[in-house]
């Protein structure tokens, strides 16, 4: 047994340089409200936390919060007014409540922009339609494919047919001007497009600027560099979907997801101000590092990670 738990760590030296970090510490990140900033508005998978149909100890114990929101961002534009949302989660009431908490603007939102069609990502659409709120014309900000998915299929053609949503086609690596200070820009990623194409966004404020990927299928299965995108900005929302290969019984060439695991492990050597930037979203229940009791949580904090926290803001 010693023998094989040697051949293990051996061949991970991620792992050990979790099991031992010891000197390096970084808590998670709050700041206070700017004129542009973004508000963390979930953190879970799709299903959100806690999961359907699971009676494992993950969802049955008290493990910190009794629910975890699926995984959205909200964008804040104080000077002009404006509020957007990063995807349409089921979650959607709660989400836009906590977004325009106090704020006096009648709009419910300025504009919604989805990454795909997984179920987390846009069935909360559904709340603006005939059954629920009867939106008038909320913009939604769409890839080709996604938008004729919506075009095609109900009960999403009804929300436009009725006016409750405005269709705003997207496409790759084209800036979304939303005001002077805030340009927000679509990004192919590689994922599972049974129904439509999957992107990231990059979100540049007057002076800083963030990544958001919550689902993505491989880092080395994208044309970009991880590293270097990271590099590029001040904050980067990634997927950690999962921590390692070995959370559920199912073959993860269904679900791929990048593992947290091997994401630090490709930032292991980079400078502590690179890792800091990496905020970790997009948890399933399964994930370890969702139970803020898990001593593992404090070991990737002090390898200088951080993970997204509902509420935090990170000005623009």
């Amino acid at each position: 047994m010693i023998i094989n738990l040697l051949s293990i760590l051996r061949k991970n030296k991620l792992l050990v340089f979790i099991l031992c970090a010891t000197i390096f510490s970084c808590s998670e990140y709050k700041t206070s409200n700017n004129n542009n900033f973004i508000t963390v508005l979930g953190i879970a998978q799709d299903a959100g936390y806690p999961h359907i149909g699971c009676k494992k100890d993950c969802c049955n114990k008290n493990i910190g919060d009794n629910k975890y929101y699926i995984t959205s961002i909200g964008l804040t534009d104080i000077e002009n007014d404006k509020y957007y949302l990063f995807e349409a989660t089921p979650d959607i009431g709660e989400q836009i409540k906590y977004l325009k908490s106090g704020v006096a603007n009648k709009k419910l939102i300025d504009g919604i922009l989805l990454t795909h069609a997984h179920i987390g990502h846009y069935s909360g659409l559904m709340y603006l339609g005939r059954e629920a709120l009867g939106a008038n014309k909320i913009p939604v900000y769409t890839m080709p494919r996604m938008k004729k998915f919506l075009e095609s299929n109900g009960p999403w053609s009804q929300l436009i047919s009725l006016d409750n949503i405005d269709l705003k086609e997207i496409n790759h690596n084209q800036n979304i001007q939303l005001s002077n200070d805030l340009i927000v820009i679509p990004f192919n990623v590689p994922h599972r497009d049974e129904f439509s194409e999957t992107v990231g966004y990059k979100i540049i404020g007057k002076n800083k600027s963030a990544l958001f990927i919550p689902d993505i299928d491989k880092w080395d299965l994208w044309e970009k560099s991880i590293i270097d995108e990271v590099k590029s900005v001040d904050y980067a929302f990634l997927d950690a979907t999962f921590f390692s290969g070995d959370e559920i019984n199912r073959s993860m060439k269904e679900i791929p997801h990048p593992f947290v695991l091997k994401t630090m492990d490709i930032f292991m050597d980079e400078e502590l101000s690179t890792k800091n930037k990496i905020h970790f979203i997009h948890f399933n229940h399964t994930n370890p590092l969702l139970n803020k009791k898990n001593n593992l949580r404090d070991s990737v904090l002090k390898l200088g990670f951080n993970f997204a926290k509902f509420g935090n803001k990170y000005n623009l």
